[in-house]
């Protein structure tokens, strides 16, 4: 038990830094910059940042949510990425955790690491679909790779490639399926019915989940986004936010869940 504390502690700090760095990329790459140079500054005077102004959480509280420099504010975006990027972190390593007990099995703390970078680029996803109403497909595809690389670890890991194969294939039924609809429903309609962007995430999802998880979180995803849709009536809500979320939750409670289904559809 103390163990499974300390080393969630260290995933949740470690979360903690890759939601900063989830802040350059959400901040650069709809502006077409490059997300490794120049390095941070302050998107208001432009001066250089110390290495003290970069402390995950700390530094946005210790400045008081105002640059070091120029006293202009920062958004509380960059706290509430890095914050949310950690608990994303610890409650994946706690749902994998029985999977890793041996820490130092290679193909497990990779697993993990593939599943945890594959959530924090849908959470990046999610924070540029809110602000824009668009998502990169640098980033889009940078998921579909890792949730497909997961995949290969884990049947790496417990030694049955059927599973990278099966996760393969369940991602371009998904994917192809939603394109095939969208192409039919555009033919029918003379109006484009979804980006391209959704088909990709369609593929993240099925390659995570399964296919039959996938239908499952395509719905929960849509009952999460109806009372957002509704209070907004005639201001687009972005859907991805809700499929990642959707996604997320159904793989954190998978078993709970599908048992909720059962007992809903056989009694």
């Amino acid at each position: 038990m103390a163990e499974t504390l300390i080393w969630t502690l260290g995933v949740f700090l470690l979360g903690l830094m890759v939601g900063s760095f989830l802040n350059v990329v959400i901040h650069r790459t709809p502006r077409g910059e490059n997300i490794a140079w120049p390095g941070s500054h302050c998107p208001k005077c432009g001066e250089s940042l110390r290495w003290y102004h970069n402390v995950p959480l700390l530094s946005w509280i210790a400045l008081g949510g105002r640059c070091a420099f120029c006293r202009e504010p920062i958004s509380v975006r960059y706290p509430l990425v890095e914050l949310l990027n950690g608990l994303l972190w610890a409650a994946l390593y706690l749902k994998l955790a029985p999977q890793l007990q041996n820490h130092i099995d290679v193909a497990g703390l990779l697993y993990f690491l593939l599943i945890a970078a594959t959530f924090s680029a849908l959470l990046a996803l999610s924070m540029i679909d809110f602000e824009y109403l668009a998502v990169p497909d640098s980033i889009n595809f940078f998921a579909l790779v890792t949730a497909l690389l997961a995949a290969a670890a884990h049947a790496w890991q417990v030694g049955d490639w059927g599973i990278a194969l099966q996760a393969l294939r369940d991602a371009a039924i998904a994917a192809g399926g939603l394109w095939l609809l969208a192409w039919l429903i555009g033919k029918a309609t003379g109006k484009e019915a979804m980006g391209g962007a959704d088909v990709i995430v369609a593929g993240i999802m099925a390659a995570l989940l399964g296919l039959v998880g996938f239908f499952v979180a395509l719905f929960l995803s849509a009952i999460l986004a109806i009372v957002p849709s509704l209070l907004a009536r005639d201001t687009i809500i972005p859907f991805v936010p809700f499929l990642a979320l959707g996604t997320l939750i159904l793989y954190l409670l998978d078993r709970p869940i599908y048992h909720l289904l059962e007992r809903l559809i056989y009694g």
